[in-house]
């Protein structure tokens, strides 16, 4: 495929100053897209958007859906990661979408390589409406281990505090929500602007800022997790096996900033080899922090992923699933629209929007909606427990159909994944959708699927078979079902 003719074009920034398009190299596969730089794929160019603070109102939604329509294919995904994805934009309609997005106050994104959102937060966290107020970067930072003396000093104040408190009450199983123990939203923030000072950051690398309460972030992976463990109070997972802590609210970005640092200058000598920080070996993973080592706050109930919810401030909040990750921009304008004109609006990690500082009757209308329009309303929706890519012919790399394959899928194993099973298919070995191992993973090959049982895309796959073949045998009675079932009730469900 020849150059896009528009690559050489000069795109607006911050500020009023130019940005280059992104180069043939920057497309390449694997990249990780944002709007500047956008995924060539099989349907055309993915746009991955980043609003200012990962958040619209229902007037920015729509402008962003009438946009996508418009220089796109009429499709639109949430990732995995929370992201906001536009599918079909062409070499020629990619520089009007951005000049708009820019001009209409839409987009928030940086020149570099780094990651353009480092954090993923519960789409409940923080105030219902307005913004949390980002916190000031601590004094006490610093290059490799840095501020080690700054926080053990705090650390001697807050051991006493943690060895008196109680055991942590369970999370409510219903919709009601548990106080936090830290502003999540607030911190996260505070986290962004470490990691846009620091070069040498893969695109992918993630950190979970998680608040303690309902919406817990346990099941995601992530390279680096904070998690509200006492009342201003965090206790901080590097690659989810090493815990060090506890550290004051206060003081918990300057600590991952360091870590971010030290990571960055170690990836700068073996770029190829350290891709994220569970490449490192546990000495290694241990010398990116003075802080004392903890053992892991213990697994809360898994969260319910998508109804209606009471916020902290009694608002109501409303998560809708988006079946697969997908839906058209018609569907989403007309979301928006029925939104509350004064509330605002997240994007949460399992593939939906979240409508916050909604009253009761106005959260019950747009639920219904939804239900109307065939999303996900319900946290016992199969659907949810389906991760897919866009798979062939969307993705050129992809050698399924995953997309148009997931709800035949969902169907057959309805009851599977009412056990708990979950389910991934992915077009391709990469597993964009879900690159953590799932209790089914299916990997397109030639039109039919790699069928691996409790592993992930790159392990070895028991059989390869073709679609209605894999169908029946994810039946009653059949072989892979009773594989999985067996499995399930063994170990419990993978997150």
């Amino acid at each position: 495929m020849d150059q896009p003719t528009q690559l050489g074009r000069r795109l607006p920034g911050a500020g009023g100053g130019g940005m280059s398009a992104p180069t043939r190299e920057e497309m390449r596969r694997g990249w990780c897209p944002s709007t500047l730089k956008p995924m060539e794929t099989g349907d055309g160019w993915l746009v991955r958007l980043h609003p200012p603070g990962a958040r619209l109102t229902p007037a920015g939604l729509r402008r962003v859906a009438v946009l996508a329509a418009e220089h796109g294919n009429g499709l639109v995904e949430i990732s995995a990661r929370a992201n906001l994805q536009i599918r079909g934009v062409t070499p020629e309609s990619h520089p009007i979408l951005v000049e708009r997005l820019l001009a209409e106050g839409l987009l928030h994104e940086h020149e570099g390589g780094g990651p353009q959102r480092l954090t993923l937060v519960s789409p409940l966290a923080g105030p219902s409406a307005g913004g949390a107020t980002a916190l000031p970067p601590p004094a006490c930072g610093g290059e490799g281990r840095g501020g080690g003396q700054c926080r053990r000093a705090s650390h001697s104040k807050i051991e006493p505090r943690l060895s008196a408190l109680p055991p942590q009450p369970s999370p409510p199983q219903a919709g009601g929500a548990r106080e936090p123990f830290i502003d999540a939203a607030a911190l996260s923030e505070t986290i962004e602007t470490h990691g846009r000072n620091t070069f040498g950051l893969p695109p992918k690398i993630s950190v979970i800022v998680d608040d303690g309460g309902s919406c817990s972030l346990d099941a995601l992976a992530c390279d680096l997790r904070l998690v509200g463990i006492a009342k201003g109070v965090v206790a901080l997972g590097l690659a989810d096996r090493r815990w060090h802590g506890p550290l004051a609210e206060s003081e918990a970005a300057a600590a991952a900033g360091s870590i971010l640092r030290g990571f960055a200058k170690l990836r700068r000598t073996a770029p190829d080899s350290l891709r994220r920080l569970h490449d490192l070996a546990d000495d290694a993973l241990a010398a990116l922090t003075d802080l004392p080592g903890i053992a892991a706050p213990p697994l809360r109930p898994a969260p319910r992923r998508a109804g209606l919810f009471t916020m902290v401030d009694d608002r109501f909040a409303v998560l809708i699933g988006l079946p697969f990750g997908r839906c058209d921009t018609a569907t989403l304008d007309r979301l928006a629209e029925a939104a509350a004109p004064e509330s605002d609006i997240r994007f949460s990690p399992w593939r939906g929007p979240a409508f916050r500082g909604l009253d009761r009757a106005q959260a019950e209308r747009l639920l219904t909606l939804a239900q109307d329009l065939g999303l996900i309303v319900s946290d016992d929706d199969p659907r949810l427990s389906v991760q897919a890519c866009a798979g062939s012919p969307a993705c050129s790399r992809a050698e399924a159909s995953a997309m148009a394959d997931a709800a035949r899928l969902a169907e057959a194993a309805a009851d599977l994944l009412a056990q708990g099973v979950n389910l991934h298919a992915s077009g391709c070995v990469k597993a964009c959708a879900h690159p953590s191992a799932a209790d089914l993973t299916l990997v397109g090959r030639a039109g039919r699927y790699d069928v691996i049982v409790g592993g992930t895309t790159r392990d070895k796959p028991l059989a390869t078979l073709d679609l209605p073949v894999l169908l029946a045998r994810l039946q009653p009675g059949q072989d892979i079902h009773a594989r999985l079932s067996q499995a399930v009730r063994k170990t419990g469900p993978r997150g």
